[in-house]
């Protein structure tokens, strides 16, 4: 074991010092953006230059990687990281943020990508939950981190930009010095979406949707903090909560699902979700506390239910449709993080802050309500009945590298 996590020692700490980089520039960039005076739905138009980037990198960086291998493809996304948050620095206009941003949104999904793949191939069922586990702190550390960082500057001028664009660059060093083996090329991503409707449309739908939710306040969240009057501290906090509540209920709501039918689980969850968002609406922002506490409740279900997806689908596919499937979800996920932005981002132009809770309560319900209706629609015991182990998924925004397949489960 602990020859496992020496072996990933430097890939951790290059992960760390992106992640701290990664959260510093999305709560950065949607304050510099409120400060500008831009609305909040051409705020939106410029996250989804962030998704777009981040879908088609999952489909593209593959190729680079299989030619040249993953750490030159790994020094060259860093540095693209660092060329995206830069120019955001040198050239304030919205429309030049809107590419900026997909190339910072190209560069991230490409970086979780191969650190991912390289995870996969380190991990066996003896040590897999450990090394996963020291990611997903990792993550998570990084993130927050990253966040409180801003309250240090002044949104207003060019200091943090700098300082996240030289974290990104320090984040190339463990990684492009380390002696340790890198894994095998990448495989290509094949879809079928089809075929992924056919075995689970639970999954097909619900992928949409859990895009739309975490890419949404992915992007606005920052700028929700702003317009209910929360300063950098106030709003870092907020939105580390939501981090913190999905990073503590992946494995909990997991090993729940291994024991009874997930779209049970989904409908919790989106029940959950909904009443958490209707609380942030109904009470003052100045209830500080009341908002932390509800945040962590959006994050406890916000994040695992993409998981809860994969499970699913993989309880109804083959062991040779594993791979296909997972980039199937990945894809209709993609999808789901380019439109939620634009329609949560409409929403708040229209109704204020509370827009964004009112959309994100509407994702939860139809989520919750779709999966109902499935059931109804099929019982439990029809398709595939042995149940694949549920894998906790560490980041709220995953690369394009389907996870190791999972194992049979002896529940059914």
């Amino acid at each position: 074991m602990l020859a496992s996590l020496v072996s990933i020692a430097s890939l951790m700490l290059s992960t760390l010092l992106m992640m701290i980089g990664y959260g510093l520039m999305n709560f950065v960039v949607p304050i510099r953006s409120v400060a500008e005076g831009w609305s909040t739905f051409t705020i939106s138009v410029i996250a989804t230059g962030y998704t777009f980037g981040f879908t088609i990198s999952c489909i593209i960086t593959p190729r680079f990687v299989r030619r040249v291998g993953h750490v030159r493809v790994f020094g060259a996304l860093i540095s693209l990281l660092s060329i995206g948050i830069l120019l955001c620095a040198l050239m304030v206009d919205w429309r030049a943020w809107l590419v900026f941003r997909c190339i910072s949104g190209f560069g991230i999904a490409g970086a979780y990508l191969i650190i991912e793949s390289w995870l996969n191939e380190r991990v066996n069922n003896e040590n897999r939950a450990t090394i996963f586990s020291v990611y997903m702190i990792t993550c998570l550390v990084g993130s927050i981190g990253g966040q409180y960082l801003v309250p240090l500057g002044d949104p207003s001028n060019t200091s943090l930009f700098i300082l996240c664009g030289i974290i990104f660059a320090l984040a190339m060093l463990p990684t492009a010095l380390s002696t340790a083996k890198s894994p095998t090329p990448i495989h290509e991503a094949k879809f079928d979406l089809p075929k992924l409707y056919r075995l689970s449309p639970i999954a097909f739908i619900g992928s949409l949707l859990s895009g739309a939710l975490s890419g949404t306040w992915s992007s606005l969240g920052g700028v929700y903090t702003q317009n209910v009057g929360m300063n950098t501290a106030e709003g870092a906090t907020l939105l580390a909560c939501v981090l913190a509540g999905g990073a503590v209920s992946q494995m909990p709501i997991g090993r729940i699902s291994d024991l009874v039918d997930r779209r049970y689980v989904m409908i919790v969850c989106g029940g959950i979700g909904v009443l958490a968002c209707i609380i942030m609406t109904l009470f003052d922002a100045h209830t500080r506390m009341t908002l932390y506490i509800a945040g962590f409740f959006i994050g406890t279900v916000l994040y695992p239910i993409y998981a809860l997806n994969v499970a699913h689908a993989n309880d109804r596919a083959a062991p040779d449709e594993y791979v296909t499937i997972s980039s199937g979800i990945m894809l209709l996920y993609g999808l789901g993080t380019v439109s939620g932005p634009l329609v949560g981002g409409a929403l708040m132009e229209f109704a204020g802050p509370s827009g964004l809770l009112w959309f994100l309560a509407l994702a939860f319900a139809l989520y919750a309500g779709y999966a109902g209706w499935r059931i109804a629609k099929r019982k439990p015991n029809e398709g595939r009945i042995d149940k694949t182990d549920f894998q906790s998924i560490p980041l709220p925004v995953r690369g394009g590298e389907p996870p190791a397949p999972p194992v049979p489960s002896t529940v059914d």
